[in-house]
């Protein structure tokens, strides 16, 4: 099962938009250090809608070699086309990915049915484990816990990311889908209070510039030191704040190059972070102690 602290990476890019493939591989050998327990490329915050598939595919071989199999590799391969969802998947167990995270299909808003079709199919296709993603704030369905348990049945479908914000749906997907169905919180600012509802862990945003305090703070909950989980949750909340007071990934791309891990360049439609926000973002860094 997958658990703990776990980072969807950001995609350094070069002021031109081009991938930084260097950046990239040694941001990830720096997160492996640092303890983070499982890495998630191409997922929206590696912004995966602007990358060419050439691109994503390019993403996921890089992070797989980097890891070199030391933590788990989970490829973002979703979309809302079935088949390009599919192609994606083929390629991530093709390249050694250890699983894949599949969000629920964004704007053609399908019915639960088309949800548990979709999911099934990919499924279907691809012998390698599935995380599945539900994200209602992005992709405006929200997958319902009757199709989750419906889903859950399936040998290849072994947990999700919840990305809801809701604090009772890991109660009763634990109660649909069984103990063992990995439940991995999508929000940062929950991440202790999902563990506590019967989570396994998170994938991250914040663990991109605070990879270290992050997975302290997983361990500490694992080995029974609810205290100092909190502690650090405490003082990563001001973090949390400022990497999501813009849209994601422009404050966490602009906090990252605050430590030469990336530039602060997103493809567009996302513009550049305005003077506010990097002023709020480079406080709570330094309010981490992530700078001096």
């Amino acid at each position: 099962m997958f658990k703990g602290s776990m980072v969807a990476l950001i995609t350094p890019m070069r002021a031109d938009g081009s991938v930084e493939e260097k950046a990239f591989q040694e941001l990830v050998q720096w997160q492996i250090a640092e303890g983070t327990e499982g890495l998630i490329p191409v997922g929206t915050t590696g912004e995966s809608p602007t990358l060419s598939h050439e691109e994503h595919k390019r993403v996921v071989e890089m992070c797989v070699e980097a890891a070199a199999g030391r933590v788990p590799v989970i490829a973002g391969t979703g979309s809302n086309s079935t088949a390009e969802a599919i192609d994606f998947t083929r390629h991530a167990k093709k390249v050694g990915a250890d699983a894949c995270l599949v969000v629920t299909p964004y704007y053609n808003k399908p019915t639960q049915e088309g949800l548990f079709l979709h999911f099934k199919a990919i499924a279907d296709a691809v012998d390698l484990p599935m995380m599945m993603y539900n994200i209602p704030g992005r992709s405006v369905i929200d997958m319902s816990v009757e199709t989750m348990g419906r889903l859950a049945k399936h040998p290849n479908i072994i947990g999700v990311k919840d990305a809801t914000a809701n604090l009772a749906r890991p109660l009763h997907t634990r109660r649909a889908c069984g103990p063992d169905f990995a439940q991995l919180s999508g929000e940062d600012h929950t991440a202790v209070s999902f563990l506590a509802a019967g989570g396994h862990g998170c994938i991250s945003v914040t663990a991109n510039v605070a990879p270290r305090l992050c997975a302290e703070m997983h361990k500490a909950w694992r080995l029974g030191r609810a205290d100092e989980a909190m502690e650090i949750q405490d003082r990563l909340v001001p973090l949390h704040d400022a990497l999501f007071s813009e849209t994601s990934p422009g404050p966490v791309k602009y906090a990252a190059s605050l430590l030469a891990k990336s530039s602060d360049h997103c493809r567009l439609p996302l513009a550049p972070c305005g003077d506010a926000t990097r002023a709020r973002v480079r406080e709570a860094m330094v309010s981490a102690g992530l700078l001096n």
